[in-house]
């Protein structure tokens, strides 16, 4: 089947033959009819597998008639990161070549009041990530009353960042009638309570099992220390012995990210880093470079995994074991794309021995060890230079200490037996007049003894006297 079988208006049908398109993949095949039918959609596809085409194409045909109004979009898509909001974008540019539509960008890392001026002049597709979308629509700059089609891509990966509550929000203020499009790679259960709650009699496609992995790439394992250190040495071991064309390194945290990219680049390779906090134009141009051959090793955390275009990966490295089984399929499918063949090699320590376990369960398959030779050493680049032999200074012979046989006389302290005695304090003479201070108490004693009658003692005999008025006990 061709795209000229699917329904899809002239218009679409050159630029996708400009664009070199001829075949349409399993999920086109099947979703393009149904959206022009007006159909919601399900899809449950595999990253790779060309489902943004599925949903673009058929956009552009809809599209086609009726006019976009100030601040008001007449489609929406919604997309997890900047990477992937900017690569739908791309789609748009490329198979939209032939239309008068225009597209605006909602991402973070830019600029407010350019975001602005495009809302303000109309929009016919409306591309943004939920938080920057919430941000412009709290600020009264956009009105999502005039959404007709609304997409939300990559359905897990808004899960497992956080997004859910940010996409309940935004399907309450777009239209009840309205045609929704919803696609996942795979389907946990918060995501089908999401399916349920805002598709209408959808149209399931499902075109791969979500736990299968293309048969391109070779899967391996390597056993790694817990140490952090002792662990990029092997990474640096292992690229060495690979016929590395390129290659995508996985970690699970920004900061190992940064680390890992620091370590390979002072030791001659030639690499990059590429993780959510930073700037949207570093990460652009990181990008680009990859793209382009500059950058050979592109150390990322998971905001690389999906949808990124780049076909020509050899080599997958998961530095770390994603957290999710899920994300393991996701990563290794940056390689082995188009026809082309890929490795992915996982470094597993003790610690990560439950994590891996879910994956080997989800994929139900048993890892192959990785074979790792001895690698040579690297130059500033990452060429590979023969490793010289290292050589050894000859061993000096330790100086012997000559033995003196000859006893010299310890020297004797002369005593000296003159007396010096410690001399005497003589006492100083005081006042003649000045009595010692016991006197003065016992004098003070005697008078109060004589005034009340008693001296401590004995019992005062005022006490012992009977009260007027009273009986005496009869005890």
């Amino acid at each position: 089947m061709s795209f000229s079988n699917l329904g899809l208006s002239q218009k679409v049908l050159d630029a996708v033959n400009t664009a070199g398109y001829t075949v349409p993949t399993p999920i086109q095949e099947q979703a393009i009819p149904e959206v022009l039918e007006g159909r919601d959609v399900l899809g449950i596809a595999q990253t790779g597998t060309g489902k943004t085409a599925s949903f673009t194409l058929p956009m552009l045909t809809k599209l086609e008639t009726g006019r976009a109004r100030a601040r008001m979009p007449r489609s929406l898509i919604l997309e997890p990161t900047r990477e992937l909001a900017v690569q739908v974008e791309q789609n748009f540019s490329i198979y939209g070549a032939n239309h008068n539509l225009t597209v605006a960008l909602l991402i973070g890392g830019v600029s407010f009041d350019d975001q602005f001026r495009k809302l303000d002049r109309g929009a016919d597709v409306l591309i943004a990530t939920p938080g920057r979308l919430l941000d412009h629509f709290g600020r009264g700059k956009l009105l999502l009353t005039g959404i007709s089609i609304l997409v939300i891509d990559e359905a897990d990966r808004m899960l497992d960042m956080g997004f859910i509550p940010d996409i309940e929000k935004i399907c309450k203020l777009i239209p009840p009638r309205r045609q929704t499009l919803f696609f996942s790679a795979t389907m946990p259960p918060e995501i089908q309570r999401l399916t349920k709650a805002f598709l209408k009699s959808p149209a399931r496609i499902e075109v791969a099992s979500p736990s299968s992995t293309a048969s391109t790439v070779t899967q391996l394992v390597q056993d790694a220390p817990n140490d952090f250190t002792a662990k990029r040495q092997l990474l640096r071991d292992i690229i060495k012995s690979e016929d590395l064309k390129n290659a995508i390194v996985f970690c699970n945290r920004k900061r190992n990210v940064d680390i890992v990219s620091k370590s390979l680049a002072q030791h001659g390779f030639n690499a990059r880093c590429l993780h959510g906090d930073m700037a949207q134009r570093s990460r652009q141009e990181t990008l680009d470079s990859f793209r382009d051959g500059t950058t050979k090793i592109l150390v990322a955390s998971d905001v690389a995994a999906r949808g990124l275009d780049i076909p020509e990966v050899s080599h997958v490295i998961n530095f770390d074991v994603p957290i999710h089984a899920e994300d393991y399929i996701h990563r290794i499918g940056r390689t082995g794309r188009a026809g082309h063949s890929g490795r992915s090699i996982t470094l597993v320590s003790k610690s990560d021995q439950k994590a891996f376990s879910s994956v080997e369960k989800l994929i139900d398959k048993k890892l192959e060890k990785l074979s790792l030779t001895k690698p040579e050493t690297t130059g500033v680049g990452g060429e590979k230079v023969a490793k010289k032999p290292r050589k050894r200074a000859a061993a000096k012979p330790r100086p012997v200490r000559p033995v003196d046989d000859t006893t010299k006389p310890h020297p004797v302290r002369p005593v000296d037996d003159t007396p010096n005695p410690r001399p005497k304090k003589e006492p100083v003479p005081g006042p003649s007049n000045v009595k010692p201070r016991h006197a003065d108490i016992e004098k003070d004693h005697q008078k109060d003894t004589a005034k009340n009658g008693f001296s401590g003692d004995n019992v005062p005999a005022f006490l012992l006297q009977a009260v007027p008025g009273k009986r005496k006990s009869s005890s």
